[in-house]
């Protein structure tokens, strides 16, 4: 009985929500002033750039560097060059990579908070940016990093490398999926995701409900893979959806888009415990 009203059901509550072509999406919840707040600093960041414009090319990337908008970390709070704690040898401007490890002396340096997700692996800071080569590059630092590898080092380098280690790991989890990622760059544009807001709009919670009754109801597992498969779809479409919102900082939209994301995310979830 249920194999035959799944597909229906399913078809109904998967057509409802997909984001629609060429039209703005209809905001949850209206956010004007921290928009407009969000525009101005976006506005001030553009002039603070053509404010350096007389500047000579090391002048302007030594600005740059020491805001926090360069690609390599390599300076402490007060704009200095960072140096190896154990060796004293000078990070290099050039590195492709943050300073977590002397190339030097090869010890591991102390976290710095101001380095983020995105530098730590040499990628470009943006929501599309290219993960493909993620994997070899987080098992590379963990090769350097990991806590088991710096047994015979001071006490003082394996509580770096501890940190180093996590942070290393957390960034590569919040990378790697697009979900994490997409929350990650809004937290970076300055917008707060509340991760455990509940479902307020009637027809999402009504799609959202019927899916997951629809998990509930499939015995074997070629059906939970089509309504994964789905799913995936969805995830796929609003992520889409969500880099055109964050091009335009269109930050509302992109926060209706995460919302998507998240409830159907939960869905596979709630499969896979299943599978």
């Amino acid at each position: 009985m249920w194999k035959r009203r799944l597909p229906a059901a399913l078809s109904t509550a998967l057509r409802r929500r997909l984001p629609p072509t060429g039209r703005t999406i209809i905001p949850v919840h209206s956010s004007s002033q921290r928009l407009q707040c969000l525009t101005e600093q976006r506005a001030a960041s553009l002039t603070s750039d053509a404010g350096i414009a007389g500047f000579s090319l090391c002048d302007r990337y030594d600005f740059l560097r020491c805001s926090g908008r360069s690609c390599c970390s390599g300076s402490d709070s007060d704009g200095a060059a960072s140096k190896c704690w154990s060796c004293g040898a000078v990070a290099r401007e050039t590195a492709p990579t943050p300073f977590l490890v002397c190339e030097y002396c090869h010890s591991v340096q102390p976290v710095d908070e101001s380095v983020d997700y995105f530098q730590i692996f040499g990628l470009e800071k943006k929501y599309e940016t290219d993960v493909s080569n993620l994997e070899g590059m987080y098992k590379d630092w963990q090769k350097k990093l990991h806590p088991d590898l710096v047994h015979s080092k001071s006490e003082q380098e394996k509580e770096y490398a501890a940190g180093q280690s996590a942070r290393v790991i957390d960034a590569y989890r919040t990378l790697s999926k697009p979900l994490t990622r997409a929350i990650y760059v809004l937290k970076l544009e300055g917008v707060n995701v509340d991760e455990e807001e509940t479902v307020s709009e009637p027809e999402l919670l009504t799609e959202i409900l019927e899916i997951r009754e629809a998990v509930d109801e499939a015995t074997d597992s070629q059906s939970l893979r089509q309504i994964q498969s789905q799913m995936d779809d969805k995830m796929r479409c609003w992520s889409h959806s969500f880099a055109s919102s964050l091009r335009t900082q269109k930050f509302e939209d992109a926060l209706t888009c995460v919302r998507r994301m998240k409830y159907y995310s939960r869905v596979n979830e709630e499969i896979t415990r299943k599978l």
